[in-house]
C-alpha cells in the first residue's frame, strides 16, 4: 500500500505550498543517493519526489485529498517511474536540487540550463477575504482589489528596450551554468552553479526597458469581482484562475487563491448547514400560544408558537438554514430556542387577575409569591 504523501514529506495535511516546498527540500537532501548509500534511501528519494509533485500543484493535491492515490493516477508517475536519473526532465524538481547540490547532477545540467531559458509559469498569489454572516450564507458578487505582478506593455516581457535585444551571455557562452575545478589531496572537484551574470538565462540584455528597468514585468494593483458561492464558511478557498503573478519569458500566470473567514453574528449562530437563534417571549404566550414574526437570515418570517411551550423548548423553521455548498437548493434549517421571560415586578392588576388564576387552579402560593409560582409553573 503506498505510503501517505503528507507523511511522507512530515507535513500537516493544512500545510501551505511553502511549508510543503521546504519539507520536500529537507527530504530530498537527506535521502538524495548521491548523499545517501544506505540501503533503501533510493527508493525513498524516489516515493518523496513523487509525493512532491503531487502536493506541489494546486489541482492535482484536491484530487489527492479526496480520493488518495486512486485520484490521482499517472499524473505524478514521472518521479516514481523515472527515478533519480531523469530529474532533468522534471522541471521544478532540478531547480530546486541545483540550490543544494550546487547546479547539477545525473548529468541534468545543460537540459537545466536550457529549460531555465523556456517559459516559466508565474507565481501564485493569496489573499485573505472577510465576510459579513449573511453574506456568506447567501452568497453573491465581492470586489476585491489585489496587487500582483503584470508582463510590462512597453517591452512585452522581454526586459530589454524596444528596438533592442537580448546576446548570448559572454561568461557562460549561454549555457547559463559555470563551473569552477578545485584542486584537493582527493583529487579535482568540479562544481556546477548558476552564472552570476545573466542569472542562468544564458542571455544578457545590452539596453535595459526604462518602463521595467529590464525585469520584464511590473507591479500593478487591480480590482476584480469574484463570484462567492452560496454556503461557504471559514477556510473556503476560491481560486481564481490567471490572476496570479505573470509569468517569465512567455510562461503562463500564476492563479490567486481567495481564502474566506466568516464575521460572528449578534443573532444567529451557525452548526453546520443549521443555523441557531434564541426567541425571547412573555409567560403569558408561553401558556396560551402565539404566532409571532422572527429574525431569520432571508429576512422576517412567520413562527407558530404551540400554547404550553415550555422554557428551553427547540422550534425549527425548514429550509431556512445554510445552503450547501454546491447545492444551494439544498438547504439546512433554522433553529430556534425559546427562552420565557418570568417577570419579576407585576402591576397591581396582573397580580390581581393571576391571584384568582391560581385560586381557579388550586394552587399554593409558596414563599416566593405569584413569582416564585410564575418560576415554578414553568420550571415544570
Amino acid at each position: 500500500m503506498a505510503r501517505d504523501y503528507y507523511e511522507l514529506l512530515g507535513v500537516s495535511r493544512s500545510a501551505d505550498q511553502d511549508e510543503i516546498k521546504r519539507a520536500y527540500r529537507r527530504m530530498a537532501r537527506k535521502y538524495h543517493p548521491d548523499v545517501n548509500k544506505e540501503s533503501g534511501a533510493e527508493e525513498t528519494f524516489k516515493e518523496i519526489n513523487r509525493a512532491y509533485e503531487v502536493l506541489s500543484e494546486p489541482d492535482i493535491r484536491a484530487r489527492y485529498d479526496r480520493f488518495g492515490e486512486a485520484g490521482v493516477g499517472s499524473s505524478a508517475a514521472g518521479a516514481g517511474a523515472g527515478g533519480f536519473q531523469d530529474m532533468g526532465d522534471m522541471g521544478g524538481f532540478a531547480d530546486i536540487f541545483e540550490s543544494f547540490f550546487g547546479g547539477g547532477f545525473g548529468g541534468a545540467g545543460p537540459s537545466a540550463g536550457a529549460r531555465r531559458r523556456g517559459p516559466i509559469r508565474g507565481d501564485d498569489l493569496r489573499l485573505d477575504l472577510k465576510l459579513d454572516f449573511k453574506e456568506a450564507i447567501s452568497g453573491g458578487e465581492k470586489e476585491i482589489k489585489i496587487s500582483h505582478l503584470e508582463t510590462c506593455g512597453t517591452c512585452k516581457g522581454s526586459g530589454a528596450k524596444p528596438g533592442t535585444r537580448s546576446r548570448t551571455c559572454g561568461t557562460c557562452g549561454g549555457s547559463g551554468q559555470v563551473r569552477r575545478a578545485t584542486r584537493t589531496p582527493f583529487g579535482s572537484f568540479t562544481q556546477v552553479s548558476t552564472c552570476p551574470t545573466c542569472s542562468g538565462t544564458g542571455e544578457v540584455i545590452e539596453e535595459r526597458c526604462d518602463t521595467c528597468g529590464g525585469s520584464g514585468h511590473k507591479q500593478e494593483t487591480k480590482k476584480l469581482k469574484i463570484t462567492i458561492p452560496a454556503g461557504v464558511d471559514n477556510g473556503t478557498r476560491l481560486r481564481v484562475s490567471s490572476e496570479g503573478d505573470c509569468g517569465q519569458r512567455g510562461g503562463p500566470p500564476g492563479d490567486l487563491y481567495v481564502y474566506l473567514f466568516v464575521n460572528e453574528d449578534a443573532t444567529f449562530r451557525r452548526d453546520g448547514i443549521n443555523i441557531h437563534s434564541d426567541l425571547k417571549i412573555s409567560y403569558l404566550q408561553a401558556i396560551l400560544g402565539c404566532r409571532l414574526e422572527v429574525e431569520t437570515v432571508d429576512g422576517p418570517a412567520e413562527l407558530q408558537v404551540p400554547a404550553g411551550t415550555q422554557p428551553g423548548t427547540v422550534l425549527t423553521l425548514e429550509d431556512r438554514g445554510v445552503p450547501r455548498l454546491g447545492n444551494p437548493v439544498s438547504r439546512g434549517d433554522h433553529l430556534i430556542t425559546v427562552k420565557v421571560q418570568i417577570p419579576t415586578r407585576l402591576k397591581t392588576e396582573e397580580r390581581e387577575l393571576l391571584e384568582k388564576l391560581v385560586e381557579l387552579r388550586g394552587d399554593r402560593v409558596g414563599k416566593g409569591g405569584i413569582e416564585g409560582f410564575l418560576g415554578g409553573l414553568f420550571r415544570g
